[in-house]
């Protein structure tokens, strides 16, 4: 793996895109890709976005906050984007989540999103289906149906940007990673010596 991520780091970039609905076993894979040594961003920056408006507002973000917090969450993700200037990185989540995510609060798109998924690409998106189990470690409440309405919004929200995501069954997180890599032509960690 070391050796293919020295080859990649001198060549353009290669983005790809880690995403799912809540319950989707994301976080678990991307401590599994940090693990690995491969690149890859360090926290969804729509989280610590939240805790900032949550904090500010004293409350859960309503509708009427979304429109401000989805700008502040696409300027992040074009900053990450844009700091990325070659070799391979993984991306916790994308840009066009955006589009599932407003959709999920029933907001229309704003021209700046669609301008931004226009203009900053992925290579790939691997999309997380989602587990059986769930646990909310930031004591964000989700019902079944909430759940599953967010993760096929975002499912839907690739595929109107132009996106053919490739599905990942819900497997633990090396067996994850594995095929990821696989349909990268990565070598596969957990093979690795």
């Amino acid at each position: 793996m070391t050796a293919a991520l020295e080859v990649a780091a001198s060549g353009k970039p290669r983005r790809h895109v880690i995403t799912g609905g809540p319950n989707s076993g994301k976080d678990n894979l991307i401590d599994a890709v940090h693990a690995a040594c491969i690149p890859c961003m360090t926290e969804e920056p729509g989280r610590e976005i939240y805790r900032r408006h949550r904090e500010r507002l004293d409350r859960h973000l309503l509708r009427e906050d979304r429109r401000r917090y989805s700008l502040e969450v696409l300027s992040a993700f074009i900053a990450e984007y844009t700091a990325h200037t070659h070799g391979i990185r993984f991306y916790n989540r994308g840009i066009p989540d955006s589009y599932g995510w407003e959709g999920l609060f029933g907001l229309k798109p704003t021209t700046d999103l669609e301008e931004a998924t226009r203009t900053y690409r992925y290579d790939a998106i691997f999309i997380l289906d989602p587990l059986d189990t769930f646990e909310d470690p930031d004591d964000i409440a989700w019902a079944n149906h909430e759940t599953r309405r967010a993760h096929e919004l975002i499912v839907q929200g690739y595929y109107d940007a132009g996106y053919e995501p490739i599905f990942v069954q819900p497997d633990p997180a090396t067996a994850r990673l594995d095929f990821i890599c696989a349909n990268l032509n990565l070598p596969t960690p957990s093979l690795r010596a």
